[in-house]
C-alpha cells in the first residue's frame, strides 16, 4: 500500500429539533454553525494538497468537503458506503421519545450496542463491515494526502479500527461536529496523529463565491 495521511473530518453542526436525536440516513443539511465550523476546517486545511477528496453522499458531508476543498480542483467523491449509520424506523426520533415507546428495545440496544439492530436498520456491526471495506478501496486506489468527510458514527468506526478499539466501545471516542483526525497509513501501520481537533473559528467567515464551494 503507499504511504496515505488521511484528514477525516466530521461534518458540521446539522439543522435538528432541539435535544438528542436519531438522525442516521436522514439528509439533514448544515446549520449555520456547521457552515461556520467547515470554513474553519478549510482555512486550518488551506496549506494541504489533497489527491482525492470523498466524502458521504449525504448532504451535510458533501457541502463540508465541498467548503474544505476551495481552491482546489479535486472532484467531489461522494460515496453511499460512507453514510451514517442506517437507524431504520428509529430515524427521526429523540432519545426520549425512543425510550418511552420502546423500552426494552432501548434496553436491549444499550446491552449490546455492537450489535443491535433497530427495526429495518443496521447494527454498528453491519456498518463497520461495509464502511471498513469502503476504507479499504480508499486506501488501495490513493496516494499522499486524502480528505474524507464523513459522520460521527462512521468516523468511530474507523478510528476503532486504527486504535485496536472494540466497535462495542466505539462511543470512548469523542467526534464533535467539525472535528478532524489525522491517520498516517503505510505499509505495515496505521497511526493517529491528531484526534477530534477542533480547529478555531476563522476570524471571519466570508461568503462563499459565486463559483462553488455549495449551496
Amino acid at each position: 500500500m503507499n504511504s496515505i495521511v488521511l484528514y477525516l473530518v466530521r461534518h458540521g453542526a446539522v439543522i435538528s429539533a432541539p435535544g438528542k436525536s436519531f438522525i442516521g440516513q436522514i439528509d439533514v443539511p448544515l446549520s449555520e454553525e456547521g457552515v461556520d465550523q467547515a470554513w474553519a476546517l478549510r482555512e486550518w486545511l488551506e496549506p494541504v494538497h489533497f489527491s482525492r477528496v470523498i466524502s458521504s453522499d449525504l448532504s451535510r458531508s458533501q457541502r463540508t468537503a465541498r467548503i474544505i476543498a476551495g481552491w482546489r480542483t479535486n472532484p467531489v467523491e461522494a460515496l453511499p458506503a460512507l453514510r451514517e449509520i442506517n437507524l431504520g424506523e428509529w430515524e427521526g426520533f429523540s432519545f426520549d421519545e425512543i425510550r418511552e415507546r420502546f423500552p426494552e428495545d432501548f434496553a436491549a440496544r444499550g446491552r449490546d450496542i455492537e450489535n443491535w439492530r433497530p427495526p429495518h436498520g443496521e447494527s454498528f456491526a453491519d456498518c463497520f463491515a461495509r464502511v471498513s471495506t469502503a476504507l479499504d478501496e480508499i486506501l488501495a486506489g490513493s496516494q499522499g494526502n486524502v480528505l474524507l468527510a464523513g459522520h460521527a458514527g462512521v468516523n468511530r468506526l474507523i478510528l476503532c479500527s486504527v486504535l485496536g478499539i472494540p466497535v462495542s466501545d466505539l462511543f470512548s471516542i469523542e467526534q464533535d461536529c467539525g472535528c478532524i483526525n489525522v491517520i498516517e497509513f503505510g505499509p505495515d501501520h496505521a497511526r493517529v496523529q491528531l484526534l477530534n481537533h477542533m480547529p478555531a473559528p476563522a476570524q471571519e467567515v466570508e461568503q462563499a463565491p459565486a463559483h462553488g464551494l455549495a449551496v
